[in-house]
């Protein structure tokens, strides 16, 4: 009997997309890092990236830890609800371990991007960053250039928009809040994991000419 319910919850488990388990390890993360910081135990130089800290050679993990925590329960919701959709498509285009590296290697692009930024913008390099924000638009500059023409909804518009102006666009419109309201908002990571995710999609367009044309024109 034990060895009937191991295997069940292994496939259990194996039934769970990446894309799945990656929302549940930001939940997780969130929670168990909220919990730590609020008793003192966690200092959040030890979470979020810094750049004087990055700079410094200092808590060079956060590139890591950052990706998995947020801001808050509401940052945190929006950012799984959006991973969820595009993420949950990425993951079946490129492959569950090919996907798995690049969210990785998005996220930590993107925190380089906002800290070589620090250096040049000095009044950001004591500001603190976290959240799935910068691997999320990584995933959406690749299924930019995978499936230009997908139709998306963006916010407070009714109708769809095709991926390739809706994902600048987005881009656009944060830092527009962010810079009419003074909200704090990560735009050069969100551009870091752009870009991450155009070059990545460059990289597979070349490199699997006939299976990506072929992607494209399905979701004309």
């Amino acid at each position: 009997m034990r060895g009937k319910s191991e295997n069940s919850r292994g496939k259990f488990f194996s039934y769970l997309s990446l894309n799945t388990w990656l929302i549940i390890v930001n939940v997780f993360v969130f929670i168990v890092f909220t919990i730590l910081m609020s008793t003192e135990i966690l200092s959040i130089d030890a979470v979020a990236i810094k750049p004087s800290n990055i700079l410094q050679g200092k808590y060079l993990w956060t590139f890591i830890t950052s990706m998995f925590m947020h801001g808050g329960f509401f940052h945190l919701f929006v950012n799984m609800l959006s991973l969820m959709f595009v993420g949950s498509l990425a993951e079946r285009l490129i492959g569950r371990k090919r996907y798995f590296w690049f969210y990785i290697f998005a996220g930590i692009f993107a925190g380089l991007l906002f800290v070589l930024s620090a250096v040049i913008f000095p009044q950001d390099i004591n500001t603190y960053a976290v959240g799935a924000s910068g691997a999320l638009f990584g995933v959406v500059g690749l299924l930019m250039l995978l499936t230009p023409n997908l139709p998306v909804y963006i916010m407070f518009i009714p109708i769809p928009v095709k991926l390739k102006y809706a994902a600048p666009g987005i881009l656009i419109l944060l830092w527009i809040i962010s810079i009419a309201g003074n909200v704090p908002i990560g735009n050069m990571a969100h551009l870091g994991g752009l870009l991450a995710g155009i070059f990545y999609g460059i990289f597979l367009r070349k490199k699997y000419r006939r299976k990506t044309n072929y992607i494209r024109k399905y979701f004309v």
